[in-house]
């Protein structure tokens, strides 16, 4: 019978996350349960603990308050423009040292390639000269030129990454700076992407 409880009380919740903005996104401070949506009266929406380890005298809390609380958190990113400076100049940094490591795997993967090409070619000189048969010849060229189509997609992942590594890196410093602004303006599905995005074990406990 307990087994079949917990199996509905894990439904619930997988729909709670679902419905409502931030359905699972928060523990409860007294017994470290989920947090998840209600509606009430067709048009409010109430946070409680699922009471999954038992009755849980946590209360219920409005979706506005719980997301006023989030802006008051996400307000806390924000920082001054000496340090937003300093951490635009360590990223940079850190970039060039990202730059060489992809170079590095680049060059060591082209290497390949060409060694790959030219024994393909030596092949094909030895297959002219009846050193090797056509059926030998067509089952190897075939696999080298997979591994060429294996190497080259792992060159353009390595020379995409060099430049998402800065990219990414500065965009998440313009999110901090106005993380609090956006979260206020977005709609509740928004605001839970960008709450995953910057937050993480989150709890409530007495408001």
């Amino acid at each position: 019978m307990q087994g079949v409880l917990d199996s509905r009380n894990a439904n619930k919740l997988r729909r709670g996350t679902r419905d409502f903005a931030f359905s699972g996104l928060i523990k409860c401070g007294h017994c470290g349960c989920a947090m998840v949506g209600e509606l009430k009266k067709g048009r409010y929406i109430y946070y409680h603990c699922t009471g999954y380890k038992g009755k849980c005298g946590d209360p219920y809390v409005r979706e506005e308050v719980i997301a006023e609380k989030f802006a008051q958190i996400l307000g806390r990113l924000s920082f001054g423009e000496d340090l937003l400076q300093w951490v635009s100049i360590a990223l940079r940094e850190s970039h060039a040292d990202q730059r060489e490591e992809h170079d590095a795997a680049i060059t060591r993967l082209q290497a390949e390639c060409e060694r790959l090409r030219h024994r393909i070619h030596a092949m094909y000189i030895d297959k002219l000269d009846g050193r090797v048969d056509r059926s030998f010849y067509a089952q190897m060229s075939e696999q080298w030129r997979v591994e060429q189509d294996k190497l080259m997609q792992e060159i353009a992942l390595h020379e995409a990454a060099d430049q998402c590594y800065l990219d990414e890196g500065m965009h998440l410093l313009e999110l901090a700076q106005s993380a609090q602004q956006l979260f206020v303006k977005q709609e509740r599905s928004e605001q839970r992407r960008m709450l995953n995005f910057v937050l993480s074990n989150s709890t409530w406990k007495e408001g």
